[in-house]
């Protein structure tokens, strides 16, 4: 981590994004180290964004597309 990274976090915490949105947004873009931490640490987050990865427009069943 860097000095860098501890100030882009402030401006994103300035957001009120969902915590979940944040962990799959840190798996899509982490490299394969982080990605394996990531899976770790969050299995249930994981398997969802893989899911929805493979899914048409990210949509699962529960989703209730219609």
């Amino acid at each position: 981590m860097s000095h860098f990274d501890y100030e882009v976090s402030k401006q994103i915490s300035r957001h009120d994004w969902p915590f979940y949105a944040l962990i799959m947004a840190a798996i899509r873009q982490a490299d394969t180290d982080n990605a394996e931490r990531l899976r770790i640490a969050f299995p249930d987050v994981w398997d969802e964004f893989v899911d929805r990865y493979h899914a048409p427009g990210g949509l699962l069943p529960q989703d209730g597309q219609s």
